[in-house]
């Protein structure tokens, strides 16, 4: 998100959470337990919070370039049938040709801080949902609670991370007008500065609804999507539960949550990038970008900028599943067991 968190790694870490419970469940070794068994020694919750925005900034930092190119394909072409991109390729060599190899991480500062407000919000807030709606004797929530718990959770992060994706759109997209056009923000607090200033404090939240409709479908693709597909790939035999296997379920669930999500995607994109023509905005309100995108660019102009958005996913859930391990083996190393 550009969704970016990733459902998965809620979905993962609250599965290794729960494995425990499974196995004594399985084993009949909760019975057999102590009547007060000692607790082992866990992070605080502000520590994993901290920890899972942490990890979703890490591999923002190499997932960024992806973010740039979606949007830019997803502006290309607006209002016309004529696109300025043909393909992913083409925008990445446009780029580098035109803003440098600096170029493809424009906004990196957006996408930091909106992993910093958008993850830490979402992740924090269903890790406490969970935990209210696990039973006393540790028996996790059905897995339509935990859609619903996802899908609140997306949409409340979604809500506070508005104001950095609204940078972003905007720090993305400006190399692609221009000179004389370009809004030309230096980072991502002089963007909110700006936009505050010239257009009001309601702008930093322009596209809202879209974005937590976004976060909504994004959460309900995404949690069965991989659940599904993560149980099918255990059950062929041909794999064990490990960071391959997360990887592979994660680009299964990736093309499932790409094809449901980008309509909304592009809706919000449009919406947050749009400027005042004649005193007017641009665009009405998400479903009148829908109907002009198909209007005059065509049905499959919904879908634009699908590979780097579909190409972002996967790695994206690995490289925060493999800087949340890290961060969490360090912790428990250095303040847990010392």
């Amino acid at each position: 998100m550009n969704d970016s968190f990733c459902s998965s790694v809620c979905v993962t870490l609250l599965e290794l959470q729960e494995e425990p419970r499974r196995q004594e469940r399985k084993n009949g070794t909760a019975m057999a337990a102590p009547a007060t068994p000692a607790k082992p020694k866990t992070s605080p919750k502000s520590i994993k919070f901290l920890f899972g925005g942490l990890a979703g900034m890490g591999a923002t930092v190499f997932v960024q370039p992806l973010d740039l190119v979606k949007n830019r394909m997803q502006l290309s072409g607006q209002g016309s049938k004529a696109r300025e991109y043909k393909t992913s390729l083409h925008a990445v060599a446009s780029i580098l040709r035109n803003e440098g190899v600096g170029g493809i991480y424009t906004g990196l500062s957006a996408g930091l801080l909106r992993q910093a407000t958008y993850t830490t919000t979402r992740l924090g807030i269903y890790t406490v949902l969970f935990e209210k709606m696990t039973k006393a004797d540790g028996t996790p929530p059905n897995f339509f609670m935990k859609a619903v718990i996802g899908m609140t959770a997306g949409a409340i992060g979604a809500f506070v991370g508005t104001p950095a994706e609204v940078a972003l759109i905007r720090m993305t997209a400006d190399g692609r007008l221009p000179p004389d056009q370009r809004r030309g923000y230096t980072n991502v607090f002089n963007a909110l500065i700006r936009i505050t200033r010239e257009e009001g404090i309601p702008t930093l939240w322009r596209g809202c609804v879209p974005t937590m409709a976004r976060a909504v479908v994004v959460n309900a693709a995404q949690l069965a999507s991989y659940s599904q597909s993560k149980q099918a790939l255990m059950d062929t035999g041909y794999f064990s539960d490990n960071i391959f296997l997360h990887f592979c379920a994660s680009m299964i669930s990736g093309l499932v949550t790409t094809a449901a999500s980008m309509p909304v995607d592009i809706a919000k994109t449009r919406i947050q990038n749009m400027r005042m023509i004649d005193g007017k905005p641009e665009y009405k309100n998400g479903l009148d970008v829908l109907l002009k995108v198909v209007r005059n660019e065509g049905f499959f102009s919904l879908w634009k900028g699908f590979t780097p958005y579909y190409a972002r996913l996967g790695p994206h859930t690995v490289l925060t599943f493999i800087f949340l391990e890290q961060m969490n083996r360090f912790y428990k190393i250095y303040f847990l067991d010392s």
